[in-house]
């Protein structure tokens, strides 16, 4: 399975999506915070981006702006948030409205990164 980076600012959402997908086989790093997740981004290769919306400092539309407008411009991205229908998709390639499924979620990693 691919590597998968994880943003988002609430701990226990972080430690529960990453161990829900390296239970699916997945390879996960987290970042608890956007400025975080983007310094990770930079450094490494990732398959797909998860990232919550709402988030002090550096939000998810400006975590996956910042994607857009960087080589790997291409890399999945799926956005997370109580608050979905306050959100301009255009960017993401989805998102999923909390709370959702892990199935859910793998099913949408699958259709786009697939192994």
């Amino acid at each position: 399975m691919g590597t998968i980076l994880v943003i988002d600012d609430e701990k226990k959402i972080l430690k529960m999506l990453q161990m829900a997908l390296e239970a699916y086989g997945y390879r996960v790093e987290v970042a608890a915070s956007g400025k975080e997740g983007v310094k990770k981004f930079d450094a490494a290769h990732f398959d797909a981006v998860i990232t919550d919306l709402v988030m002090p400092g550096l939000d998810g539309k400006e975590v996956v702006r910042h994607i857009r407008e960087s080589e790997r411009s291409r890399t999945p991205v799926i956005g997370i948030s109580g608050t979905p229908w306050l959100l301009e998709t255009a960017d993401f390639n989805s998102v999923l409205a909390k709370p959702f499924s892990i199935v859910s979620l793998v099913q949408h990693l699958q259709e786009l990164a697939p192994a």
